[in-house]
């Protein structure tokens, strides 16, 4: 079992219970080591004086506030200590909030909330079925590790859950950040929305986590395994080109054909009287986009579809043996 990355009690009014912090999530990107080419010996990063190039040891070094270029007010770090907030010993929830009225641009980190002993599963139970009746998340403000975070207390499936906070002024505008947003939104024409409202419908799916797989680490870790058998690689895919929009309606009735069997001519209207099975003409592969390709491999239950790219996918539906293993193409 894990151990828990803080402890403390958590508590709303006058209940209180002792508490784990766990983490949530992992990470699994791959890992590189820096080293000199054609060599194998590891380049460290050092602490270098700009302007004399001479290392600088760590006892020697302060922080500085630059107030103009070259001008610094300079902070020791005994004096950031003493200031420094301690690390808290309760999690007190100040007040609750309907978790619709939160945006999820806020939240940051999660973190699992368990309880730190069978004798407190009634308290805890209390806080989640009374969170999830409500549907209501537990503000509050704690410190771990030498920082300050504001922190929501909610619900997730049968335990609670802890997410840190970005404050008001850590959050962006978007029309200060992007210059080439519109002053007015651009109202498109009746047609185009309802056939990019059918589009929507169309690709509408159920919400399946293990669907969806991190392609880019395992083509890295593909990447690895390939240079060891002494392989190369295929690259990357390109990435779509930008949709004109002098060609938006036809883009969309092509799009909504493809993911639902419409003619585009019936796109708009009533959907058309399905064709009997002989008649219909079955796309070609190769025509198809990357997401049509993983949901037909998913009808037929290609193994290992979530790790592959659309050229992979295509090959597996021309029909590979069952079973064979899937291997990179080598490149010269």
């Amino acid at each position: 079992m894990a151990r828990p990355i803080w402890t403390g009690t958590l508590s709303f009014g006058l209940v209180a219970v002792p508490v784990g912090l766990y983490s949530a999530t992992e990470d699994h990107a791959v890992h590189f080591r820096q080293l000199q080419r054609g060599t194998s010996d590891r380049v460290r990063n050092q602490r270098v004086n700009e302007r004399t190039g001479e290392e600088v040891g760590y006892r020697d070094i302060v922080k500085g506030y630059e107030l103009t270029e070259g001008e610094y007010v300079v902070v020791e770090p005994e004096e950031l200590d003493r200031i420094s907030p301690g690390r808290s010993k309760s999690i007190e929830i100040g007040g609750f909030v309907d978790l619709a009225q939160v945006d999820p641009i806020f939240f940051d980190k999660t973190y699992y909330l368990g309880p730190r002993g069978a004798e407190y599963a009634k308290v805890y139970g209390l806080l989640h079925r009374a969170l999830s009746e409500t549907n209501r998340a537990g503000l509050a403000s704690f410190v771990m590790r030498g920082k300050q975070y504001l922190a929501a207390v909610r619900v997730e499936g049968d335990v609670l859950v802890l997410q840190t906070m970005h404050y008001a002024d850590e959050v962006r505008d978007p029309h200060r950040e992007i210059d080439s947003l519109p002053e007015q939104a651009a109202v498109p024409s009746e047609k185009e929305l309802a056939v990019a409202c059918q589009l929507i419908e169309a690709l509408s799916t159920d919400w399946d986590p293990e669907a969806y797989r991190d392609d880019y680490t395992a083509q890295v870790r593909e990447l690895v395994e390939a240079k060891v058998a002494g392989k190369e690689v295929v690259t990357a895919e390109p990435a779509p080109e930008s949709t004109n929009v002098v060609d938006l309606m036809a883009v969309l009735e092509r799009s909504l054909q493809q993911a639902s069997a419409v003619p585009a001519e019936q796109s708009a209207a009533q959907p058309a009287e399905e064709p009997a099975a002989a008649d219909r003409k079955e796309p070609e592969l190769g025509e198809l986009t990357k997401a049509e390709l993983y949901r037909l491999a998913t009808e037929r239950e290609v193994p290992g579809r979530s790790s592959m790219n659309r050229e992979q996918l295509v090959e597996a539906l021309q029909g590979p043996a069952k079973g064979k293993k899937r291997r990179l193409r080598a490149v010269s």
